[in-house]
């Protein structure tokens, strides 16, 4: 297993799958509250933080079914953050054998479509490749930042979105690897008892999105006040209370 990763606590696994940008540090404030009760395995995806960067194009999924197998689990919850849901429904679609429960917050979709004006802001990103300080800065006024922007741990973020934009310089690609049909066709077939979680100030395109997941036939939904996207950095007292209360039902 090449990937890095920390455990925390005993008791029955969950494994956390950070947000785009980002690394397991996503994980810092809600980590030391569920592993007073649960063995809490935190990730760093390929490419992210302390993980070697893609050569060739990763299969996340697949990368997820490795580190199982290496820690020989047989079944896990997955909490999914952005993309880290993205993974973690994908997962789920492919291996539903070996999940036990799912918790996504405000996560992506496979075959979602997002509209032109969000795409733009993106891109915004990107395109100031050779400018680090302003590429974290547009990253920071992605409408679905409005309050992590002025929230003290605003900083953990800076610091995570300059380690994840120096590290892309290292990426050989840029493409990956993903279940040829798209999840956004598939939810219906989610089995595993599933939590939503998203922040009400989240961007309207993110709230857009969440309206597909109704398909899910067991799925509960949470919306936690004052949060935008980045609910993990900014209420993770909540979000925790939320994901020990749907694991102990």
């Amino acid at each position: 297993m090449d990937l890095y990763y920390e455990v925390s606590g005993k008791g029955k696994p969950l494994v956390l799958l950070h947000s785009g940008a980002a690394d397991l540090r996503d994980w810092t404030y809600i980590t030391p509250l569920l592993a007073k009760q649960y063995k809490v395995i935190a990730l760093d995806g390929r490419g992210a933080g302390k993980s070697p960067v893609p050569l060739t194009p990763p299969n996340y999924v697949e990368d997820l079914n490795k580190l199982l197998n290496h820690m020989e689990l047989e079944k896990v919850t997955l909490v999914g953050h952005s993309i880290g849901g993205q993974l973690a429904t994908e997962f789920t679609l492919e291996y539903p054998e070996l999940v036990e429960k799912l918790i996504l917050i405000a996560p992506g979709l496979s075959g979602f479509v997002y509209s032109n004006e969000f795409i733009s802001k993106i891109q915004a990103v990107s395109e100031a490749a050779l400018n680090l300080d302003k590429m974290v800065e547009l990253a920071l006024e992605v409408p679905t930042n409005k309050v992590i922007i002025n929230h003290p741990n605003r900083k953990l973020m800076d610091d995570m979105l300059r380690h994840h934009f120096i590290r892309l310089k290292e990426w050989a690609t840029f493409e990956s690897i993903w279940p040829e049909v798209p999840a956004i066709e598939r939810l219906s077939e989610l089995s595993a008892k599933t939590l939503y979680m998203i922040g009400k100030m989240d961007h309207v395109e993110n709230y857009r999105l969440s309206e597909y997941f109704r398909q899910v036939p067991d799925i509960q939904f949470v919306e936690i006040e004052g949060a935008d996207h980045m609910v993990t950095l900014t209420h993770p007292m909540e979000a925790a209370n939320h994901i020990l209360r749907f694991l102990e039902e």
